[in-house]
């Protein structure tokens, strides 16, 4: 999956010098959640939404005349961007995307392509792409398997007992067993089992009697 496929295009983009209250009036009306900053062709920061609103509220709370009239008429976008953020590439993965968003703890990435702005890539996309790794429209029921030592062939008999117990495997993935893993934790993983099945518990039988721990599960609401 690459980002370029799931980012928003041609988003609006302001430059350095654009007042905060109109940088305000844009997430408003756009609804989005952050403007990449560009001057001269080049990326120059990031303003969130978030943060438009923090710099707002703090005016307003004065309730003093020359502070509103000094937020609508002299702060700059610049005043309060994010500088030099960490952005993602368009050709790049979007598991390389969410490890970037993670290590820098964001969640809004400019992407970039031969050096200009070509989209962003918000929360709203990785959860979109959460959302479609786990079925979330299409009612699946499914299994999470304690941490295993993979090995080739362990998928397919995963897959093979599933199946051999009634189920219609719609997806299979392995996450890692560790946030942080050791040499030693390196090949084991959890497994994520998304299946359709009438019966959930026959499933779990037939996993526990091939030798694997399934440490939840969740059946699907009937349609």
């Amino acid at each position: 999956m690459i980002v370029r496929n799931w980012m928003q295009t041609n988003p609006i983009v302001l430059t350095g010098d654009t007042l905060l209250s109109e940088a305000k009036r844009i997430f408003s009306e756009a609804n989005i959640h952050a403007l990449p900053v560009v001057d001269d062709g080049r990326l120059r920061g990031l303003i969130t939404r978030a943060g438009c609103l923090r710099a707002a509220h703090a005016a307003l709370r004065t309730q003093d005349t020359d502070e509103l009239n000094y937020f609508s008429n002299r702060v700059k976008v610049k005043d309060i961007m994010v500088r030099n953020p960490a952005t993602i590439d368009a050709d790049d993965t979007m598991e390389h995307c969410l490890q970037v968003g993670q290590e820098h703890g964001v969640g809004q990435l400019p992407v970039m392509d031969k050096g200009n702005v070509v989209g962003i890539i918000s929360a709203i996309e990785m959860f979109s792409l959460a959302a479609h790794f786990l079925g979330a429209w299409e009612k699946r029921s499914g299994v999470t398997l304690a941490p295993i030592d993979l090995k080739q062939g362990t998928m397919g008999r995963i897959i093979d007992t599933v199946e051999a117990a009634g189920a219609e495997v719609h997806a299979i993935y392995p996450i890692s067993a560790h946030d942080r893993e050791s040499a030693s934790a390196r090949r084991e993983r959890k497994v994520i089992i998304r299946f359709h099945a009438a019966n959930v518990a026959a499933v779990i039988e037939a996993l526990a009697h091939a030798g694997y721990e399934v440490i939840e599960a969740v059946q699907a609401a009937a349609h």
